[in-house]
């Protein structure tokens, strides 16, 4: 049947007012469903593709070692921000990715969680091929600063994607199960570089094929990524509900078949104001504008904390005396650390609100990180890192979760790229504080600096957060 229009071509009042209405009785279907072996497997597959988001991040603390013997880079600069060290790889890196995450963020609102993550995929892959080939410092950051922007679309892509596809008791475990996924990467990319950073491996340094390792996975990953459906929600707001429907009929009778029973009735549709229809505009009306200036805050100064420890593990274990080959290999199995936190985190996710997951997450590596800057015994020093990338994966989980699910489905991505592009701004800035600390005031004044940024990260979850676990996505963004 032909949609009614308005004199301009635009679907009617009434139109708009039944298509609302209509997503929203498809979201109450979705609701519903429960856990089962299908949608574990949707995660996944979305999971496999951000392991190379991750990979890529985490790599950078690995090779720098490597990067700084080639003569490419040194690991700190008498400038505060000093392009030729390392700290202006990292700052390259995050320069892309607040590029991708604020500038490009709304590309999956119009085009599609789906389209949008598949050419993210693409372009990572292809950009850090060329990179890991490059033999100068300025090509290297360019290349650089290029795959961030790749790696950024993806970020806000995953985060709203995998909090469309699962009912509301299952955002928190799924967001636990993406992450351990995704960080299954960090002892990945750890160990190849301990075997290979410290080598040449056919005449090519040991750190360009920790890159290209990446970069060749990453492709693999973008057939795999195919077998994944578009999110029914984002469908249905963008009025292609037969698609929608279709969508989640099978996801229904997969559910149906793994329980051997029938579904129980959809959940009760949450009202929602007539003609609503979110948008940029109400992203600074309550009660949005507060949660925006929250997430800002909030992702400012976690990314100082959580990166100033992440991308500098091997320089801050040689800070205390170990040597390179050595500090590469503590890093290894601190980095175990990273996809052992999302696993336990599935336990409790969904049972503890999780802005009181974050505020205690943060609380602990100021304790660790203390205890961390002051003791220079390796098997305490490996024990307390550990510790601190369990807090710190527990603060990632939680709020990867937290984020995208405070905003309605119609802007979700491009409102996530906003709060997340401060993140973004707050790492690459964390490349130089870090420098300059650890130069000015070696380890323990790294882990000072990152005590202040977590004390903000408390204040601001704790303060100003709402509660979030067990609702539905209509009902937080009502």
């Amino acid at each position: 049947m032909q949609r009614p229009l308005t004199a301009n071509g635009a679907p009617t009042a009434a139109q708009t007012d039944h298509d609302i209405h209509a997503a929203i009785a498809l979201s109450a279907r979705m609701d519903r469903l429960p856990i089962t072996r299908n949608l574990w497997m949707l995660v996944l597959l979305i999971s496999l593709g951000g392991f190379f988001e991750v990979y890529d991040l985490i790599f950078m603390g690995y090779i720098a070692p490597g990067m700084e013997k080639s003569g490419l880079l040194r690991a700190t600069t008498d400038a505060f921000f000093g392009l030729q060290g390392m700290a202006g790889f990292i700052a390259a890196t995050f320069a892309g990715l607040f590029i991708g995450t604020f500038g490009l963020g709304w590309l999956p609102d119009r085009y599609g969680r789906r389209a949008v993550f598949t050419l993210s995929l693409l372009w990572y892959s292809i950009s850090s091929a060329i990179m890991a080939c490059q033999h100068g410092p300025d090509g290297l950051l360019a290349w650089r600063f290029i795959t961030g922007i790749g790696v950024g679309i993806e970020i806000v892509t995953i985060d709203s994607y995998v909090t469309e596809l699962v009912p509301q008791h299952m955002r928190g475990r799924a967001m636990a199960f993406n992450q351990t996924v995704m960080f299954a990467a960090a002892p990945a990319a750890a160990i190849l570089s301990y075997w290979l950073v410290p080598t040449d491996v056919l005449g090519l340094e040991g750190w360009r094929w920790v890159v290209l390792a990446g970069s060749a996975g990453a492709v693999l990953v973008w057939f795999i990524r195919l077998a994944v459906p578009e999110s029914p929600r984002w469908l249905a707001m963008h009025d292609r509900l037969g698609q929608a429907d279709a969508i989640v009929r099978r996801m229904e009778a997969a559910a149906e078949r793994e329980s051997g029973q029938a579904l129980p009735p959809p959940l009760q549709a949450v009202a929602q104001p007539p003609h609503r229809r979110a948008s940029l505009a109400q992203l600074w009306q309550p009660p949005y504008r507060s949660r925006l200036i929250m997430l800002i805050v909030f992702n400012f100064c976690q990314a100082i904390g959580y990166y100033g420890f992440a991308s500098w593990v091997p320089t801050l274990l040689i800070g205390h005396g170990i040597t390179v080959t050595k500090s590469l290999l503590y890093s290894f199995v601190i980095a175990i650390a990273l996809p052992a936190g999302p696993l336990l985190a599935m336990a409790y996710a969904d049972r503890i609100q999780r802005k009181w997951l974050i505020v205690g997450a943060a609380f602990a590596v100021m304790v660790f990180g203390a205890a961390f800057g002051q003791l220079r015994d390796p098997l305490a020093l490996v024990v307390l890192g550990v510790l601190i990338s369990l807090a710190g994966q527990t603060i990632s989980v939680c709020y990867h979760a937290y984020q995208a699910e405070l905003f309605p489905t119609s802007v979700r991505c491009h409102a996530n790229g906003i709060v997340y592009s401060a993140s973004r701004i707050g790492a690459m800035f964390s490349g130089f504080l870090i420098a300059f600390l650890l130069r000015r005031y070696g380890v323990p004044g790294v882990f000072a600096g990152i005590t202040v940024c977590m004390l903000v990260v408390m204040l601001a979850i704790g303060a100003f957060g709402p509660r979030s676990n067990g609702m539905r996505l209509d009902e937080l963004s009502r």
